[in-house]
């Protein structure tokens, strides 16, 4: 069923099946839930309660506890524009949003304070996503509660649940492949969504919840399979968010799971294509979709229900990429002769992570120059990490190596860069002067 909004998505199960359970999580040990019904009472009182606060653009800094969703929820019925932040949430991006309350720990909200702002006065309906939330230069999306539904239902008439599944969510709610594909996609059927208890419990939260479908990202998958950590009850498995090897979708089909590849982006509020047939790689675009691809293989991308309003006051940034409704993706794909979608590459510099994270590859690399002075280099993605390419010879390797180490130590472990390709000639580069990362990255493939 297609919802327009959380409140009508929440309502309609809250009716017709009021006692089923649409949250599980731990609480004192054992299992808690919370019914369709009691889910909408929540969210209807803390809306009122909201609504006599006077705020207008709360920042809620996601957790992933029922509290946290039922906030978010409630902020929307209220009126007020929602931003979606993560622990480590900086002030630039409290300021740059028009944050004027805060959710969450205490402590940090204390922390914070110093950077709410007065508010905004047209912010109804509008959910704000950082496309990374690791730097106050990432861009806050513009979606909204019903481009967000429509997504739910865009992917669900693909790839549909049963009221009876438990859906688990292990991923953060501010990144928006979590906030959908773990949440409002099980939501739109009636399910109950199992709230994971976070990294610490990735040991035992399966065995816990005993999910009968789950939304993750390569890195954590890998972590799972590598663990043995998966409930036998476990039938459908989402895979999104970074590039995934063979070996995880052929180890979980080993064990009887589907296995299901989405393909998507914060701009269009996530899914745009699955793939349903036994290559994981090959994706049928969603309903509401429609794909072309431009003369060099840029995937464009148009979808009225699912896109963004654009970037959150910026509207250069928005007009790069949103012509005439065609969204620019930057992403290279083919098509087979079947009409799937194949993803081969990324065109614009943007490395994404087997975890998720994205990097800004000439803000990183900026971060290296002194390291390579009257060097040329250039970051590519290899195996899911950042790799290194610098022109010299081989005998320098041990230098650049014990360079490379010490700069790596400031640098959170899934951006560290763990291999160096050194090449006698020139980098390639285009007219204009940027590095031919694609040509590296076939270069790179095959070494």
């Amino acid at each position: 069923m297609r919802f327009t909004s959380f409140d009508q998505m929440i309502g309609h199960y809250a009716q017709s099946t009021p006692d089923a359970p649409a949250l599980c999580f731990a609480l004192g040990g054992g299992k808690h839930t919370l019914t369709y019904k009691k889910l909408q009472q929540k969210i209807d009182e803390r809306a009122v309660a909201l609504q006599k606060e006077g705020k207008t653009c709360l920042g809620v800094i996601c957790d992933g506890t029922a509290d946290c969703i039922t906030e978010i929820f409630a902020s929307v019925k209220a009126g007020l524009q929602v931003v979606l932040l993560n622990e480590n949430v900086l002030p630039e991006q409290i300021e740059k949003t028009d944050v004027d309350a805060l959710w969450g720990d205490p402590d940090l909200i204390e922390e914070l304070s110093p950077a709410l702002t007065k508010g905004v006065t047209d912010g109804k309906g509008r959910l704000l996503f950082f496309t990374s939330g690791t730097t106050a230069k990432t861009k806050s999306v513009v979606l909204t509660e019903q481009s967000l539904c429509s997504s739910a239902y865009n992917g669900g008439f693909l790839l549909p649940l049963k009221s009876e599944d438990t859906l688990m969510c292990m991923l953060p709610l501010d990144h928006v492949f979590g906030f959908v594909c773990s949440l409002l996609w099980g939501l739109s059927f009636g399910a109950c969504i199992a709230l994971g208890r976070g990294p610490r419990h990735y040991f035992d939260d399966c065995a816990f919840f005993r999910p009968t479908a789950l939304s993750a990202v390569p890195l954590l998958l890998a972590f799972l399979l590598q663990h043995d950590l998966l409930n036998k009850e476990l039938q459908l498995v989402l895979i999104g968010a970074g590039d995934c090897p063979q070996q995880i979708p052929a180890a979980l089909r080993h064990r009887g799971i589907r296995v299901s590849f989405g393909y998507g982006l914060t701009e269009t509020s996530s899914g745009v294509a699955l793939s349903l047939e036994n290559d994981p790689y090959a994706m049928t675009i969603c309903p509401d979709d429609t794909v072309t691809l431009a003369e060099d293989g840029e995937i464009l991308i148009r979808c009225d229900t699912c896109m963004m309003q654009g970037y959150y006051k910026d509207e250069a940034a928005t007009r790069a990429v949103l012509a005439d409704g065609v969204l620019h993706t930057g992403d290279l794909g083919t098509f087979d002769h079947k009409g799937k979608l194949h993803i081969i590459g990324r065109k614009k510099e943007i490395l994404v992570l087997s975890d998720g994270t994205k990097i800004y590859l000439p803000e990183y690399e900026q971060t290296l120059a002194p390291l390579f002075e009257n060097t040329e280099f250039a970051v590519i993605e290899k195996d899911g990490a950042p790799a290194l390419v610098v022109r010299g010879e081989e005998h320098a390797r041990e230098e650049i190596e014990k360079r490379l180490e010490a700069a790596m130590r400031a640098q959170p472990i899934s951006r560290r860069i763990r291999k160096v390709y050194l090449t006698k000639d020139p980098l390639p580069h285009t007219a204009t002067g940027k590095i031919k990362r694609w040509e590296l990255q076939q270069k790179a493939g095959k070494q």
